[in-house]
């Protein structure tokens, strides 16, 4: 497993374009949006949960969405991510399905 050290926020958002640039055909997004009642704790276990993300892009997310607003938890067909999203909502979290094609 490789480990990746990022020193700043713009690091981590650089890493999360270039995933989504990579997955361009993709067609959907899932947006997770910050709120005050979840826990970083929380955020973290439900994306490795649902996501299957690793703890660190977890942890690395979870920064994002608390000093963004809001981030990309996911690219993926809206079929695939449609689960996802209603998981992530019963436990609480804010989260959208967005197209990427309105963004081009």
């Amino acid at each position: 497993m490789n480990t990746v050290i990022v020193d700043t926020m713009s690091d981590v958002e650089e890493m999360l374009e270039i995933d989504v640039l990579l997955d361009l055909d993709a067609g959907s997004q899932l947006i997770i949006y910050n709120d005050d009642v979840n826990t970083f704790d929380w955020v973290i276990k439900c994306l490795i949960d649902v996501c299957s993300h690793t703890f660190e892009q977890a942890e690395q997310l979870s920064l994002l969405i608390h000093f963004k607003g809001k981030a990309c938890a996911k690219t993926d067909s809206f079929e695939v991510l449609k689960p996802m999203k209603d998981a992530l909502t019963e436990r609480g979290l804010s989260a959208v399905i967005e197209s990427t094609k309105d963004k081009k």
